[in-house]
């Protein structure tokens, strides 16, 4: 028996009006530097770049939201990365092919990044990245509020687990600005 079920519902709206209805940056921004990753990796904040400028002159938003269902409750929370990793990685290489096969920006899941061992990031040492091909920041480091996006695009509203234990569910969102047409969802 799998140890989850995982779903993705996926919502596509005009970029401008995603910018416009759910982009709060200062707001977030605060909420990122209070994050022990704050500046500890190179799929979060601060940037080289100006995050206005990076997803800006895009067309479209694509969005999708992915809750895993743990299949027996109660899990201890330290469960959660064994659910939420095999899911990334499927997400991201999505992300990154969709990036490869239509132009455009993706938007990975926040925390820390995928491609190197954890606590073995080069940005608190001031070295490049060694995937900048492959790391990608997320929606919520550019300044986008996830609950509010969850909840009004998707009636999906977020858990946060408590005493030790998962919620019923965890929640994954990513996103993938662009200018193509025909892009389809195939995670």
């Amino acid at each position: 028996m799998k140890e989850y079920l995982a779903q993705d519902f996926v919502v596509t709206l005009p970029a401008a009006d995603y910018i416009a209805r759910f982009r709060d940056a200062d707001r977030i921004a605060g909420y990122c530097r209070t994050c022990p990753n704050y500046g500890q990796s190179w799929g979060c904040p601060p940037f080289d770049f100006d995050a206005q400028e990076y997803i800006g002159g895009y067309a479209t938003a694509l969005l999708v939201a992915t809750r895993i269902t743990p299949a027996a409750p109660g899990l201890p929370l330290t469960a959660a990365r064994r659910l939420i990793l095999p899911e990334r990685e499927r997400l991201e290489t999505r992300l990154l092919d969709m990036e490869s096969r239509w132009g455009g920006r993706a938007f990975a899941y926040v925390g820390s990044c995928l491609h190197c061992p954890e606590g073995s990031c080069t940005r608190p040492e001031g070295k490049p990245c060694r995937h900048p091909d492959r790391v990608r920041p997320s929606l919520e480091a550019c300044g986008f509020d996830i609950g509010r996006t969850t909840s009004e695009l998707f009636g999906i509203e977020l858990r946060w687990g408590s005493r030790g234990q998962m919620p019923e569910y965890l929640t994954l969102v990513c996103g993938f600005f662009h200018n193509a047409t025909d892009v389809k969802w195939n995670g």
